[in-house]
């Protein structure tokens, strides 16, 4: 049995402002840092893209206090990846391994390129519909997915359902949507809200696979 945090999430707190974007790749950028583990304080750039929302540093910091920080030996997969934040977050606490999936070209190249300069070798980055990978991930054989998917979409029912399948019994989802979950909603998908807090207009849930 995983080990599970009993820490209660910290207040509601403003997403923090972006720096001034500065050109890179072609496309203006800022920085985001991770802020645990083998590469706590290393950065990764974010480019200036529309709808791409980094889940910011007091939400990453719950999140992995609600998950207990030490990941060591975990399957991950960080769906609609973005900057990757989340999944790079999990391999620096010790995942085992991770999944990255993302389908715009420049956020893929710039994956890439961090898991280089990481040297991430635990990190796996495809380009791809997120959904369809989760589908044809193995049923039961993660331990963590993190979904943060557009919030313009219609795709959150669809993922969940992907994310419900891939993960074993007890083990968890995170998910970020524009919109409170409840286990209502999610029972169809075996998932159950053990964590919640608001941030700003993002909702971040700690989900749990029932047995």
């Amino acid at each position: 049995m995983r080990p599970r945090s009993t820490q209660t999430p910290t207040p509601q707190r403003q997403r923090p402002k972006a720096t001034a974007p500065s050109s890179a790749i072609g496309h203006a950028t800022h920085e985001i840092r991770i802020i645990g583990g083998l590469w706590k304080r290393s950065k990764l750039k974010v480019l200036d893209k529309p709808g791409l929302r980094p889940t910011p540093d007091r939400v990453r910091e719950t999140l992995f206090n609600w998950l207990g920080q030490d990941l060591t030996g975990w399957q991950c997969a960080d769906a609609f990846a973005g900057t990757g934040v989340l999944g790079f977050e999990a391999a620096s606490r010790g995942a085992q391994q991770v999944w990255m999936w993302e389908q715009d070209a420049a956020l893929v190249a710039q994956l890439t390129d961090s898991k280089t300069r990481l040297k991430a070798a635990m990190v796996q980055v495809q380009r791809g519909d997120a959904v369809m990978g989760l589908q044809r991930t193995a049923p039961g054989s993660m331990d963590l997915v993190f979904l943060d998917p557009p919030f313009d979409s219609d795709i959150f029912a669809s993922a969940l359902q992907a994310a419900g399948q891939a993960v074993a019994p007890g083990a968890w989802v995170y998910l970020e949507a524009p919109v409170q979950w409840t286990d209502e909603q999610l029972a169809p998908w075996f998932l159950t809200v053990q964590r919640h807090l608001k941030a700003g207009a993002v909702h971040a849930h700690l989900l749990q696979k029932m047995a």
